[in-house]
Protein backbone atom coordinates (compact mmCIF):
# COMPACT_ATOMS: atom_id res chain seq x y z
CA UNK A 1 0.00 0.00 0.00
CA UNK A 2 1.40 3.10 -1.37
CA UNK A 3 -0.57 6.40 -1.59
CA UNK A 4 1.70 8.58 -3.57
CA UNK A 5 0.05 11.53 -1.76
CA UNK A 6 1.24 12.56 1.65
CA UNK A 7 -2.44 13.97 2.68
CA UNK A 8 -2.90 14.70 6.33
CA UNK A 9 -6.12 14.42 6.43
CA UNK A 10 -6.14 10.51 5.33
CA UNK A 11 -6.21 7.53 7.23
CA UNK A 12 -2.63 6.23 5.56
CA UNK A 13 -1.33 5.27 9.41
CA UNK A 14 -4.51 3.10 10.01
CA UNK A 15 -4.00 1.04 6.48
CA UNK A 16 0.42 1.03 6.94
CA UNK A 17 -1.01 -0.22 10.41
CA UNK A 18 -3.66 -2.95 9.30
CA UNK A 19 -0.34 -4.54 6.93
CA UNK A 20 1.28 -7.40 7.63
CA UNK A 21 5.09 -6.50 8.63
CA UNK A 22 6.31 -8.52 5.83
CA UNK A 23 4.31 -6.75 3.53
CA UNK A 24 6.28 -3.72 4.00
CA UNK A 25 8.46 -2.48 0.77
CA UNK A 26 11.04 -0.23 1.17
CA UNK A 27 8.49 2.33 0.05
CA UNK A 28 6.31 1.60 2.95
CA UNK A 29 9.02 2.14 5.15
CA UNK A 30 10.16 5.75 3.70
CA UNK A 31 6.34 6.82 3.70
CA UNK A 32 5.52 5.72 7.30
CA UNK A 33 8.72 7.54 8.32
CA UNK A 34 7.41 10.91 6.47
CA UNK A 35 4.09 10.44 8.20
CA UNK A 36 5.90 10.01 11.55
CA UNK A 37 7.43 13.47 10.54
CA UNK A 38 3.58 14.74 10.31
CA UNK A 39 2.85 13.41 13.74
CA UNK A 40 5.63 15.19 15.56
CA UNK A 41 5.15 18.35 13.41
CA UNK A 42 1.44 18.32 14.50
CA UNK A 43 2.35 18.42 18.13
CA UNK A 44 4.23 21.59 18.16
CA UNK A 45 1.37 24.21 17.22
CA UNK A 46 -0.87 22.94 20.17
CA UNK A 47 1.61 22.73 22.25
CA UNK A 48 3.58 26.00 21.68
CA UNK A 49 0.19 28.46 21.58
CA UNK A 50 -0.66 26.74 24.96
CA UNK A 51 2.62 27.28 26.07
CA UNK A 52 2.74 31.58 24.94
CA UNK A 53 -0.76 31.90 26.40
CA UNK A 54 1.03 31.93 29.78
CA UNK A 55 1.53 35.27 31.04
CA UNK A 56 4.88 35.08 32.33
CA UNK A 57 7.78 35.44 29.93
CA UNK A 58 11.07 34.40 31.98
CA UNK A 59 9.84 30.85 32.99
CA UNK A 60 10.54 28.94 36.59
CA UNK A 61 6.60 28.04 36.98
CA UNK A 62 6.58 24.29 37.37
CA UNK A 63 3.87 23.81 35.02
CA UNK A 64 5.27 26.41 32.44
CA UNK A 65 8.82 24.92 32.58
CA UNK A 66 7.32 21.24 31.73
CA UNK A 67 5.23 22.33 28.50
CA UNK A 68 8.12 23.62 27.27
CA UNK A 69 10.40 20.81 28.04
CA UNK A 70 7.50 18.59 26.12
CA UNK A 71 7.54 21.06 23.30
CA UNK A 72 11.56 20.48 23.02
CA UNK A 73 11.18 16.95 23.14
CA UNK A 74 8.73 17.05 20.47
CA UNK A 75 11.47 19.31 18.38
CA UNK A 76 13.86 16.50 18.97
CA UNK A 77 12.28 13.73 17.87
CA UNK A 78 10.68 15.31 14.61
CA UNK A 79 14.79 15.95 13.98
CA UNK A 80 15.52 12.31 14.84
CA UNK A 81 12.59 11.16 12.33
CA UNK A 82 13.83 13.81 9.57
CA UNK A 83 17.51 12.10 10.05
CA UNK A 84 15.84 8.51 9.60
CA UNK A 85 14.22 9.17 6.40
CA UNK A 86 17.18 11.08 4.79
CA UNK A 87 19.16 8.39 5.56
CA UNK A 88 17.40 5.98 3.74
CA UNK A 89 17.64 8.26 0.68
CA UNK A 90 13.80 9.49 1.45
CA UNK A 91 12.46 13.57 0.86
CA UNK A 92 11.86 15.46 3.84
CA UNK A 93 8.45 17.30 2.77
CA UNK A 94 7.16 20.14 5.09
CA UNK A 95 5.37 22.73 2.66
CA UNK A 96 3.10 20.65 0.43
CA UNK A 97 -0.41 22.14 1.68
CA UNK A 98 -1.73 18.44 1.76
CA UNK A 99 1.23 18.00 4.23
CA UNK A 100 0.75 20.49 6.97
CA UNK A 101 -1.44 20.37 10.14
CA UNK A 102 -5.20 21.17 10.02
CA UNK A 103 -6.68 22.52 13.25
CA UNK A 104 -9.12 21.74 14.47
CA UNK A 105 -9.24 18.35 13.25
CA UNK A 106 -7.71 14.81 13.70
CA UNK A 107 -4.15 13.96 14.23
CA UNK A 108 -2.80 12.56 10.58
CA UNK A 109 -3.21 9.51 9.37
CA UNK A 110 -5.24 8.09 11.81
CA UNK A 111 -3.55 7.94 14.88
CA UNK A 112 -6.36 8.25 17.89
CA UNK A 113 -9.47 8.46 15.78
CA UNK A 114 -11.84 10.38 17.06
CA UNK A 115 -9.48 12.61 18.78
CA UNK A 116 -10.28 16.43 17.50
CA UNK A 117 -7.01 18.18 18.17
CA UNK A 118 -7.45 21.95 18.23
CA UNK A 119 -5.88 25.24 19.29
CA UNK A 120 -6.24 27.02 22.73
CA UNK A 121 -4.52 28.90 25.69
CA UNK A 122 -3.42 26.55 28.50
CA UNK A 123 -6.71 25.09 30.80
CA UNK A 124 -6.72 21.64 32.39
CA UNK A 125 -9.25 21.45 29.18
CA UNK A 126 -6.44 21.69 26.50
CA UNK A 127 -3.98 19.85 28.75
CA UNK A 128 -6.70 16.92 29.08
CA UNK A 129 -6.65 16.79 25.10
CA UNK A 130 -2.50 16.80 24.65
CA UNK A 131 -2.63 13.71 27.12
CA UNK A 132 -4.78 11.74 24.96
CA UNK A 133 -2.62 13.24 22.16
CA UNK A 134 0.09 11.03 23.83
CA UNK A 135 -1.51 8.42 25.51
CA UNK A 136 0.09 4.52 25.77
CA UNK A 137 -2.31 1.91 24.66
CA UNK A 138 -1.64 0.45 28.13
CA UNK A 139 -0.54 3.51 31.07
CA UNK A 140 3.03 2.44 32.01
CA UNK A 141 3.46 0.71 28.60
CA UNK A 142 3.24 1.19 24.98
CA UNK A 143 1.87 -1.93 22.94
CA UNK A 144 2.76 -3.51 19.75
CA UNK A 145 -0.60 -3.04 17.94
CA UNK A 146 -3.73 -0.10 18.02
CA UNK A 147 -3.48 3.59 17.32
CA UNK A 148 -1.30 5.39 18.98
CA UNK A 149 1.45 7.21 18.17
CA UNK A 150 4.10 4.65 20.54
CA UNK A 151 2.28 1.56 18.67
CA UNK A 152 3.15 3.34 15.21
CA UNK A 153 6.70 3.79 16.35
CA UNK A 154 6.54 0.06 17.06
CA UNK A 155 5.82 -1.40 13.87
CA UNK A 156 8.39 1.36 12.26
CA UNK A 157 11.05 -0.50 14.84
CA UNK A 158 9.76 -3.94 13.66
CA UNK A 159 10.07 -3.42 10.09
CA UNK A 160 13.41 -1.14 10.04
CA UNK A 161 16.00 -3.81 10.30
CA UNK A 162 14.72 -5.29 7.28
CA UNK A 163 15.95 -2.48 5.33
CA UNK A 164 19.53 -1.43 7.17
CA UNK A 165 20.95 -2.11 4.03
CA UNK A 166 19.56 0.87 2.54
CA UNK A 167 20.71 3.48 5.99
CA UNK A 168 23.50 5.74 3.42
CA UNK A 169 24.31 8.22 6.49
CA UNK A 170 23.68 11.26 3.82
CA UNK A 171 21.98 14.39 4.25
CA UNK A 172 21.88 14.60 8.25
CA UNK A 173 21.43 17.24 10.65
CA UNK A 174 23.29 17.20 13.65
CA UNK A 175 22.06 19.46 16.70
CA UNK A 176 21.61 19.67 19.99
CA UNK A 177 18.32 20.94 21.84
CA UNK A 178 19.79 20.63 25.05
CA UNK A 179 20.49 17.81 27.62
CA UNK A 180 19.75 14.53 26.03
CA UNK A 181 18.33 15.92 23.51
CA UNK A 182 21.39 15.22 20.66
CA UNK A 183 20.03 15.03 17.21
CA UNK A 184 22.43 12.76 16.05
CA UNK A 185 23.03 10.64 12.30
CA UNK A 186 21.77 7.76 11.42
CA UNK A 187 24.47 5.51 10.29
CA UNK A 188 22.86 1.90 11.87
CA UNK A 189 20.41 0.22 12.46
CA UNK A 190 21.05 0.42 16.28
CA UNK A 191 20.95 4.22 15.85
CA UNK A 192 17.60 3.86 14.51
CA UNK A 193 15.94 1.80 17.25
CA UNK A 194 17.61 3.79 20.03
CA UNK A 195 15.95 6.49 18.65
CA UNK A 196 12.44 5.34 18.49
CA UNK A 197 13.01 3.92 22.03
CA UNK A 198 13.63 7.40 23.21
CA UNK A 199 10.70 8.89 21.04
CA UNK A 200 8.05 6.15 22.35
CA UNK A 201 9.52 6.19 26.21
CA UNK A 202 9.97 10.06 26.21
CA UNK A 203 5.64 10.45 25.19
CA UNK A 204 4.57 7.11 26.95
CA UNK A 205 6.71 5.96 30.01
CA UNK A 206 8.09 2.41 30.54
CA UNK A 207 6.35 -0.52 31.30
CA UNK A 208 7.85 0.02 34.89
CA UNK A 209 7.75 4.02 35.46
CA UNK A 210 6.04 6.98 34.47
CA UNK A 211 9.16 9.04 34.33
CA UNK A 212 11.23 10.05 31.16
CA UNK A 213 14.05 7.58 30.85
CA UNK A 214 16.15 10.18 28.93
CA UNK A 215 15.27 13.26 30.99
CA UNK A 216 16.88 16.82 30.86
CA UNK A 217 16.31 17.25 34.21
CA UNK A 218 16.04 14.49 37.41
CA UNK A 219 12.59 13.20 37.93
CA UNK A 220 10.77 14.57 34.60
CA UNK A 221 7.58 12.62 33.79
CA UNK A 222 6.76 10.82 29.91
CA UNK A 223 4.37 13.18 28.79
CA UNK A 224 1.64 11.64 29.07
CA UNK A 225 1.99 11.98 32.78
CA UNK A 226 3.28 15.14 32.75
CA UNK A 227 0.15 16.41 31.16
CA UNK A 228 -2.21 14.33 32.52
CA UNK A 229 -1.25 16.18 35.98
CA UNK A 230 -1.71 19.25 35.01
CA UNK A 231 -5.32 18.16 33.38
CA UNK A 232 -6.30 16.46 36.85
CA UNK A 233 -4.90 19.43 38.81
CA UNK A 234 -2.33 16.68 40.90
CA UNK A 235 0.91 15.59 41.39
CA UNK A 236 1.39 11.44 40.09
CA UNK A 237 2.34 9.68 43.38
CA UNK A 238 2.96 6.03 43.75
CA UNK A 239 0.91 4.37 46.08
CA UNK A 240 2.71 2.67 49.10
CA UNK A 241 0.14 -0.04 49.48
CA UNK A 242 -0.42 -1.35 46.01
CA UNK A 243 2.21 0.14 44.10
CA UNK A 244 -0.17 1.36 41.33
CA UNK A 245 0.66 5.14 40.38
CA UNK A 246 -2.42 7.56 40.84
CA UNK A 247 -3.15 11.06 40.57
CA UNK A 248 -3.46 11.74 44.23
CA UNK A 249 -0.58 14.07 45.04
CA UNK A 250 -0.14 17.45 45.82
CA UNK A 251 -2.27 20.29 44.00
CA UNK A 252 -0.52 21.02 40.67
CA UNK A 253 -1.77 25.08 40.32
CA UNK A 254 -2.17 26.36 36.47
CA UNK A 255 0.08 29.20 36.06
CA UNK A 256 -1.66 32.85 35.20
CA UNK A 257 -2.29 32.78 30.96
CA UNK A 258 -4.42 34.51 28.27
CA UNK A 259 -7.55 32.74 28.05
CA UNK A 260 -6.87 31.93 24.28
CA UNK A 261 -10.22 30.78 22.29
CA UNK A 262 -9.77 28.10 20.28
CA UNK A 263 -9.15 29.23 16.67
CA UNK A 264 -11.59 28.61 14.21
CA UNK A 265 -10.50 26.07 11.07
CA UNK A 266 -8.65 28.16 8.72
CA UNK A 267 -7.57 30.83 10.76
CA UNK A 268 -10.05 34.01 12.24
CA UNK A 269 -12.24 35.39 9.14
CA UNK A 270 -10.62 38.37 8.52
CA UNK A 271 -14.20 40.45 7.34
CA UNK A 272 -17.84 39.67 7.56
CA UNK A 273 -17.56 37.51 11.15
CA UNK A 274 -17.94 39.42 14.83
CA UNK A 275 -14.44 38.22 15.52
CA UNK A 276 -12.99 39.18 12.53
CA UNK A 277 -9.88 40.93 13.62
CA UNK A 278 -9.04 44.52 13.49
CA UNK A 279 -5.91 45.76 10.93
CA UNK A 280 -3.07 45.67 14.11
CA UNK A 281 -4.08 42.31 14.81
CA UNK A 282 -4.56 41.14 11.27
CA UNK A 283 -1.05 42.14 10.22
CA UNK A 284 0.02 40.04 13.90
CA UNK A 285 -1.75 37.02 12.62
CA UNK A 286 -0.41 37.13 8.85
CA UNK A 287 3.29 38.07 10.29
CA UNK A 288 2.84 35.03 12.42
CA UNK A 289 1.73 32.48 9.57
CA UNK A 290 5.02 34.01 7.48
CA UNK A 291 6.85 33.13 10.16
CA UNK A 292 5.74 29.69 10.73
CA UNK A 293 5.62 28.93 6.98
CA UNK A 294 9.18 30.00 6.47
CA UNK A 295 10.50 28.10 9.23
CA UNK A 296 9.02 24.61 7.22
CA UNK A 297 10.96 25.76 4.25
CA UNK A 298 13.85 26.18 6.37
CA UNK A 299 14.00 23.13 7.81
CA UNK A 300 12.66 21.33 4.52
CA UNK A 301 16.34 22.71 3.14
CA UNK A 302 17.92 21.90 6.15
CA UNK A 303 17.35 17.99 5.69
CA UNK A 304 17.48 18.28 1.95
CA UNK A 305 20.17 20.76 0.65
CA UNK A 306 21.64 23.02 3.61
CA UNK A 307 22.17 21.95 6.72
CA UNK A 308 22.88 25.53 7.97
CA UNK A 309 19.02 26.07 7.40
CA UNK A 310 18.66 24.71 10.81
CA UNK A 311 19.86 27.79 12.48
CA UNK A 312 17.43 30.20 10.21
CA UNK A 313 14.41 27.53 11.20
CA UNK A 314 15.12 27.94 14.91
CA UNK A 315 15.76 31.88 14.83
CA UNK A 316 11.95 31.83 13.39
CA UNK A 317 10.62 29.52 15.90
CA UNK A 318 11.83 32.49 18.25
CA UNK A 319 10.10 35.57 16.26
CA UNK A 320 6.68 33.01 16.03
CA UNK A 321 7.16 33.20 19.88
CA UNK A 322 7.45 37.26 19.81
CA UNK A 323 4.30 37.65 17.61
CA UNK A 324 2.14 34.94 19.29
CA UNK A 325 2.80 36.54 22.74
CA UNK A 326 1.18 39.57 21.37
CA UNK A 327 -1.26 38.30 19.62
CA UNK A 328 -2.74 36.16 22.86
CA UNK A 329 -3.15 39.44 24.87
CA UNK A 330 -5.66 40.90 22.25
CA UNK A 331 -9.51 40.31 23.18
CA UNK A 332 -11.73 39.09 20.47
CA UNK A 333 -14.14 41.94 19.84
CA UNK A 334 -17.58 39.75 20.18
CA UNK A 335 -16.21 38.15 23.15
CA UNK A 336 -13.77 39.89 25.30
CA UNK A 337 -13.79 37.03 27.96
CA UNK A 338 -11.32 35.42 25.68
CA UNK A 339 -8.29 36.26 23.40
CA UNK A 340 -6.86 35.47 19.75
CA UNK A 341 -4.38 32.96 18.76
CA UNK A 342 -2.00 31.89 16.33
CA UNK A 343 -3.38 30.25 13.18
CA UNK A 344 -0.67 28.25 12.27
CA UNK A 345 -1.20 28.53 8.57
CA UNK A 346 0.69 27.58 5.38
CA UNK A 347 1.00 30.72 3.33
Amino acid sequence: MTTGVLDYESDAITQLMSMAEEDWTEQELREALQRAIMLEVSTIPPYATALWSITARNGGQPVQDSVQEILFDEMFHFGLVCNMLTSISGTVVLTDPLTVPKYPGELPGGVNPGLVVYLSGLSRESAGLFAAIEKPENPLAYAADGNTIGAFYQRIANVFPKYAHLLTGQHQVKFSLGTNREIVAMNTIDDVLQAIHVIQTQGEGTTASPQDPFPSAPGELAHYYAFKEIAVGKKLVQNPTTKKYEFTGADVPLPDSFPVARVPRGGWPRQGDPNSPDQATAKLLDAFNQHYSAMLHALEHAWGDDPTQLGTAIGLMGQLRDTAQQIVGVKLPADPRFTYGPEWLLV
